[in-house]
């Protein structure tokens, strides 16, 4: 791609600097710091999970053949049937799939204002190359009883599983997937020089907050 393109990627780190992007494990607390910081700065909140559903009709299925397979999978496919690394390899999402309409939804975003960008969509090696600054990612990657006690506080421990034939099998294969899913972040994240922050049980909401705030360095 040219230089001077504004889809190069000199130029979306350009266009890009205002964005903070908080990304990392499923349960790590991304969704309720990114507000808390969005809220505190006057920044504009960009959730990705909130726009998954958007993204997957706006997605070409030529470009998204992982998307596809998911979709025309049942519960019991999707969580019961299939090995938890399966499930982390051929999750679309995971792949990095529609990661392009993230970029497109930011780069509308009026740019005069700070945005606090998060979800777990936000792989490193598809962030790395449109920092302009490394300070203004960071990566939560909880610990396994963190996850779970999370999820299990916020009522979402039986939302997907419970809709399957087993859902016991379900819940293990998706905290099974969902921790090597961190594993890899981990490994990404950190094999880039990148920070992450790492979330255990012992650590409070507001201290999570002051790490991610002197991450960022807000």
């Amino acid at each position: 791609m040219d230089a001077a393109s504004p889809r190069s990627p000199s130029a979306l780190r350009d266009r890009l600097a205002h964005v903070y992007w908080i990304g990392g494990g499923s349960g790590a607390g991304k969704s309720t710091i990114a507000a808390r910081l969005a809220q505190r700065h006057g920044f504009t909140l960009y959730a990705t999970d909130d726009v998954m559903g958007d993204h997957a009709r706006r997605s070409a299925p030529e470009d998204t053949p992982y998307l596809q397979q998911f979709m025309a999978r049942d519960m019991d496919e999707r969580w019961v049937t299939g090995t938890p690394r399966t499930m982390l390899e051929e999750f679309h999402w995971y792949r990095g799939e529609a990661f392009g309409l993230i970029v497109e939804d930011l780069l509308a975003l009026p740019a005069d204002r700070g945005v606090i960008a998060e979800g777990f969509r936000l792989l490193p090696e598809l962030v790395a190359p449109l920092l302009a600054d490394p300070r203004h990612a960071v990566w939560l990657l909880p610990t396994p009883a963190f996850r779970r006690a999370a999820l299990e506080s916020r009522g979402g421990l039986w939302q997907i599983a419970g809709r399957t034939s087993n859902p016991e099998r379900a819940l293990r294969n998706l905290l099974e997937r969902d921790g090597m899913f961190t594993e890899r972040v981990d490994a990404t994240a950190t094999g880039s020089g990148l920070p992450v922050i790492r979330v255990d049980p012992a650590m409070s909401e507001d201290d999570l907050a002051a790490q991610v705030v002197a991450s960022l360095g807000l």
